[in-house]
């Protein structure tokens, strides 16, 4: 398995794994509005964020996840990286390619020199957490957001 940054022809094969964990969805009917392409565009262009798929050795989009490196004073001065959007194909879960996935974002954070990783999920999807605690993650912060 290869973690790369995605590319703009991959786009819609990202936002079908977003648009539903339980199934597949085929990423030709997958509607890439000018919205997306706004946010990939910003993404791509930006040094500190990453759209990162996991393919197979054919190209074949499996998982994908967005890291945000960000700059802080806490840590002696170190970047953390926040991992975001993190799905893994319907019809491959369970074969550890999760887990392949967290661990080479891991890894790159690692290379890129930041001194930890952070990641949100929706409050409903206790078996991520399960997945995240089994990695080491802690449930250190409590999270909030405002809908703006």
């Amino acid at each position: 398995m290869i973690l790369r940054p995605a590319t703009r022809a991959e786009l819609p094969a990202v936002l079908a794994l977003l648009a539903d964990e339980r199934r597949v969805v085929d990423p030709a009917t997958v509607r890439v509005t000018e919205a997306y392409e706004r946010a990939f565009a910003a993404i791509e262009a930006d040094p500190r964020n990453e759209m990162l798929v996991l393919t197979d050795p054919d190209g074949t989009v499996l998982g994908c996840l967005q890291a945000t490196y960000i700059p802080g004073l806490g840590k002696g001065g170190a970047e953390r990286a926040l991992i975001e959007a993190v799905r893994i194909r319907a019809d491959h879960r369970g074969a550890g390619l999760g887990r392949r996935l967290m661990e080479l974002a891991a890894d790159r954070a690692r290379a890129r020199g930041c001194a930890l990783v952070q990641l949100t999920s929706d409050k409903k999807r206790a078996e991520a957490h399960r997945f995240y605690a089994s990695l080491g993650y802690a449930r250190s912060h409590e999270g909030f957001k405002l809908t703006l």
